[in-house]
């Protein structure tokens, strides 16, 4: 289901545009606003695939609205529908998806949605691609910001979550993405890494020691970095068993 948010001041409109979305098969409205600011804290809860901009909102910029949420995901689809057509060529310096003009028809709506929809699959299935390819050649694939990158599974030396942002760590560089541990865990042998504590997965062949730290817990560190991780005492004594 592709998630759709309206950010238009005027309440009739944007119960069309609801209504119309709404209609079509595969979209979903999951989030509404009127304003710059609740359309920053709608769309930071309800994450939305498309976004549908009004140019003015209530004296407040649409484009700079539109701007922060293009800042936190590159990613998002965006169409404007104003009736200001004066800023087409500002919309489409952001990127815009599509420019609808007011007052726009029914027709003009669902085919930009169409589009968007056939954009979708084509996205969906092209990542489908790269994973198999990932998988394939038993290299990491990871989503970053701005871009993809595949990182053999056997030069990750460790993976940290900190705060909201995974760290991927080899020896020549640190990649960093959104990507939970439990998904990037999924993806590595069991027999090769081992996910030691809620934040940490090392990787069993880099370890070059390991050291008390505190009561229940130890510090892991590793050949080649100065970065090192944590291991419960429970996954520590499961490790001496592995070599013994």
């Amino acid at each position: 289901m592709i998630k759709v948010m309206i950010i238009e001041d005027e309440p009739q409109i944007r119960k069309l545009l609801c209504k119309i979305v709404e209609k079509q098969d595969g979209f979903e409205v999951v989030a509404e606003a009127g304003d710059f600011a609740g359309a920053v804290t709608e769309y930071t809860k309800y994450k939305a695939d498309v976004v549908f901009a009004d140019i003015d909102l209530n004296g407040e910029s649409g484009l700079e609205c539109v701007k922060v949420l293009l800042a936190l995901n590159p990613k998002l689809k965006v169409v404007f529908a104003t009736a200001h057509s004066e800023y087409m060529a500002n919309a489409f310096e952001i990127y815009a998806f599509d420019y609808l003009v007011k007052p726009f028809s029914v027709e003009r709506v669902v085919k930009t949605l169409n589009r968007i929809r056939d954009n979708h699959y084509e996205e969906e299935k092209a990542q489908s691609g790269l994973e198999h390819l990932e998988q394939h050649k038993e290299k990491l694939l990871i989503k970053g910001k701005e871009q993809i990158s595949f990182v053999d599974k056997s030069d990750i030396i460790m993976v940290e979550r900190v705060e909201s942002v995974t760290q991927i760590i080899t020896k020549e560089e640190i990649y960093r993405t959104s990507i939970g541990l439990g998904e990037i865990e999924e993806k590595l042998s069991p027999k090769e890494f081992m996910r030691c504590h809620k934040s940490y997965i090392i990787n069993l062949s880099m370890i070059s020691k390991i050291e008390p730290y505190g009561r229940w817990t130890y510090i892991v560190k590793f050949k080649g970095i100065e970065a090192t991780a944590l291991i419960t005492a429970q996954n520590y004594e499961e490790l001496k068993k592995m070599y013994q």
